[in-house]
């Protein structure tokens, strides 16, 4: 599934997965003390997420239900960016993370046995 979602439609994805199925109004109250938004940008952009069909919207009460899980949006992110900037390997990507990143002993170990379960 190709999934993209812009930094702001993740944010309001991430108070629906939080809740289940939300009311927009609920939704605009939560974005205002979380994210500091107004009730305007907070609509606009659960009207995009319901254009890409990443939330439904069932009336009474203008209820956003999620139809995407996060976990379907983290591998497709992933997925991109593996493709974008390690043409699609993910040998490289490791490779990567390995030169640039000190990893513990313990880390280490977490990694090969999760390799090792493959």
């Amino acid at each position: 599934m190709n999934l993209k979602l812009f930094d702001s439609e993740m944010k309001v994805m991430e108070l629906i997965w939080a809740k289940g199925s939300v009311s927009a109004k609920e939704l605009s109250l939560l974005a205002a003390s979380e994210l500091e938004w107004n009730k305007n940008t907070t609509y606009t952009v659960i009207k995009k997420l319901v254009a890409k069909g990443y939330i439904r919207r069932d009336e009474p009460g203008f209820i956003c239900t999620p139809l995407i899980t996060k976990e379907e949006v983290r591998r497709a992110e992933t997925q991109g960016l593996i493709d974008r900037l390690f043409g699609g390997s993910k040998k490289a990507l490791f490779s990567a993370l390995l030169e640039d990143e000190k990893l513990s002993e313990k880390e280490l170990e977490e990694l090969r046995k999760l390799i090792d379960k493959r």
